[in-house]
């Protein structure tokens, strides 16, 4: 299946405004985690520009709200979203019958149809990972959590490529964080335990400003 197969492409693309979170815990080390040492008040335009540059040009920042350990960013962006769920939709009927290349095309047309499409965006990153594109997977199914994935299954998938590239204290963290979320999740309990940690029984994770604007 391609895009030809589906209904037409509207003419003129939906505009979007919505709230992602970006957190200084996955970003450690690459060139957005620099935003995280820039004081505000000071290098407020030096900020912009990493979290500009790691959204890419298909979004307007209309403003950012800055704080040690994380960046709350309102955006606006224009696509189909509507069009980028089915076929969102389609790719992951398609990756789950193993089909998982052809699946990641399709995920990667929904993304450029819907830059911040968060069912996209992890649709690719569990692909990825399935085919044991760690570091790829891992990057890309932060942004699908920074736009609204926040689920045991994205939590569980960055853990568990944390673990095979080898960075036990991340992926110890986004076990711990699934168990937020579902506090008796064999997977994250025994993974946990694998890393010589007791699980934790947790409160539900309070509700993120990317899921409050869900379906906005």
């Amino acid at each position: 299946m391609n895009a030809s197969d589906g209904p037409p492409r509207p003419e003129r693309a939906n505009r979007r405004v919505r709230t992602i979170l970006l957190r200084r815990e996955d970003h450690f080390g690459d060139p957005l985690g620099l935003a995280f040492l820039e004081t505000p008040e000071s290098a407020g335009d030096a900020i912009l520009a990493r979290v500009r540059n790691y959204l890419g040009g298909k979004v307007k920042i209309l403003k950012a709200e800055v704080s040690r350990d994380k960046i709350e960013v309102e955006v606006e962006s224009r696509g189909w979203p509507e069009e980028a769920a089915r076929l969102a939709a389609a790719a992951r009927d398609l990756s789950d019958k193993g089909a998982r290349r052809n699946a990641e095309a399709m995920f990667r047309e929904a993304i450029a149809m819907d830059p911040l499409n968060p069912d996209a965006t992890a649709g690719l990153g569990l692909a990825m990972a399935a085919r044991g594109h760690d570091l790829d997977a891992l990057a890309t199914l932060k942004r699908a959590r920074e736009f609204g994935a926040a689920h045991v299954e994205v939590l569980i998938a960055m853990a568990q490529c944390a673990s095979r590239l080898s960075r036990p204290a991340a992926a110890l963290a986004y076990f711990d964080q699934a168990l937020k979320l579902d506090p008796k999740n064999f997977t994250a309990r025994r993974a946990i335990k694998s890393l010589g940690k007791n699980p934790r029984t947790s409160t539900p994770a309070p509700e993120s400003p990317a899921h409050r604007n869900k379906g906005k």
